[in-house]
């Protein structure tokens, strides 16, 4: 399986994208108009050992709703994610069964790495 989790209106969703060429061998999902189900998130959980390695503290209502003055559990980074699509971490790349959080220099080519191997 080939998927990744993005944002139509990111431009740095888009520039990953396509800087890794990648193509119609990924089914895309576009978080914004068709939202994470609480099975894709689970999955994406098993894969990455967490929720909160799913989590987003740059996103703009981390900062509006307080959330960096609480103490959250995994439950919590579950039901923040799932209620509103700014907090995963993103993109999100599923290749196979390894998955891929982020925009970081070092994520992005690790999943260079992945679609070469």
């Amino acid at each position: 399986m080939k998927k990744v989790y993005y944002l139509s209106t990111c431009d740095t969703c888009k520039r990953i994208i396509k800087e890794l060429g990648i193509g119609d061998e990924f089914e895309y999902q576009d978080i914004k108009t068709d939202k994470i189900t609480e099975e894709q998130l689970n999955q994406m959980k098993n894969l990455s050992g967490s929720y909160e390695s799913l989590f987003s503290r740059v996103a703009r209502k981390y900062k509006e709703q307080g959330l960096k003055d609480k103490i959250l559990m995994e439950d919590d980074y579950k039901f923040l994610i799932l209620n509103e699509y700014t907090f995963l971490k993103r993109p999100v790349f599923i290749i196979d069964n390894k998955i891929f959080i982020g925009n970081s220099k070092k994520n992005v080519e690790a999943v260079r790495q992945a679609l070469n191997s």
